[in-house]
């Protein structure tokens, strides 16, 4: 067996998605689509479109022996993504309960199942993985402790180590030092800006207004974009990199993304990456295939700015087709799709 290119450390859920003409009020009974089930989850989303892109991929998570997690197993293998670190059993498989309206809204209820069973000692069991691994991806959708266990063991490794604080939570200092790069939307860099205290807060030049949310990532938050104010992603990049992580990657929607890294002394470079022009069908997921494509080409020495032009084209591919997995392009349709 080759060692992975990539090792995803993360969520594997079942979506369950109904399409309704309004969503319930309390104690009210509507009736919706045919029930969809759809392989899903940050981790497994990441390991499928790296996979799909030529990857050789591993994903360490946990799922149910039940026919959802055996969903989720067959559409990672038919992705070309290596399941043997999978763990099976502890809880039914983890499940995303979707309601959408004919507006695109939709509503989420998640119920973490075999996700919240995944622990530093399964991490452990599979330390020979990570440290054979170039890069080590990992996201927030597992007990948090988990994904510190992760990280610590891909630093002693040496493995390089992307993290998508989402959904976002405050990271230890060794954690967010780790990040090389630490991948966020707008509302999630906004969020741990505020979250690292009152200083933080104050030197953070954020604004008071809505958040906003990120397009490519599938948060759900309203497509509001950038804060009408003084700031800019550049500014929110520097702010992020005095935290302590080694790079930061915002991603900005139909604008692309930004890619900054320390410069000598205290300054900071950043490089704006646009997105191509595409007809968007479908947001789903896509900010997991950006960040999955991410992963990839670090692995295979990519300049961190070539990196992120990559991944933003495996964005804007995958928004070009309806759901989350089965959205995804391979190499060659990245390439034929968007030249």
């Amino acid at each position: 067996m080759h060692p992975p290119d990539l090792l995803v450390v993360g969520s594997a859920n079942a979506d369950l998605v109904i399409g309704v003409e309004r969503r319930p009020g309390a104690g009210e009974t509507v009736l919706g689509s045919d029930l969809a089930v759809r392989p899903g989850g940050k981790g497994a989303n990441q390991a499928a479109a790296a996979a799909r892109l030529g990857a050789r991929t591993s994903l360490l998570a946990r799922v149910g022996d039940d026919a959802h997690g055996r969903l989720l197993l067959d559409a990672l293998g038919d992705a070309g993504a290596d399941t043997r670190t999978v763990r099976r059993g502890g809880a039914p498989t983890g499940v995303a309960l979707i309601t959408v309206d004919p507006t695109g809204d939709n509503s989420i209820v998640v119920s973490p199942g075999a996700n919240a069973r995944l622990t530093p000692e399964d991490v452990a069991a599979s330390e020979d993985v990570l440290g054979a691994a170039r890069v080590v991806s990992l996201q927030l959708e597992i007990p948090l402790e988990t994904v510190e266990s992760a990280v610590r063991s891909a630093v002693r490794a040496g493995t390089r180590v992307v993290l998508n604080p989402s959904p976002v939570a405050p990271l230890a200092a060794d954690v967010l030092a780790a990040c090389d790069p630490l991948v966020l939307n707008e509302h999630e860099a906004r969020v741990l800006l505020a979250d690292s205290g009152p200083e933080a807060e104050a030197d953070s030049g954020l604004p008071d207004s809505d958040l906003p949310g990120s397009r490519l990532a599938d948060s759900g938050l309203p497509d509001s974009g950038l804060a009408d104010s003084a700031t800019s992603p550049e500014e929110w990049a520097a702010a992020l990199l005095r935290r302590g992580p080694r790079s930061v990657v915002i991603t900005l929607g139909p604008e692309g993304a930004l890619a900054a890294e320390r410069a000598d002394g205290d300054g900071t470079h950043a490089v704006r990456v646009p997105s191509p022009s595409v007809p968007a069908v479908d947001t789903t997921g896509a900010g997991d295939a950006f960040t999955g494509a991410l992963a990839w080409r670090l692995a295979r020495a990519d300049s961190l700015a070539d990196a992120v032009r990559y991944a933003v084209r495996v964005g804007a591919a995958a928004v070009t087709r309806a759901g989350a997995q089965e959205s995804y392009p391979s190499a060659g349709e990245v390439d034929a799709l968007l030249g």
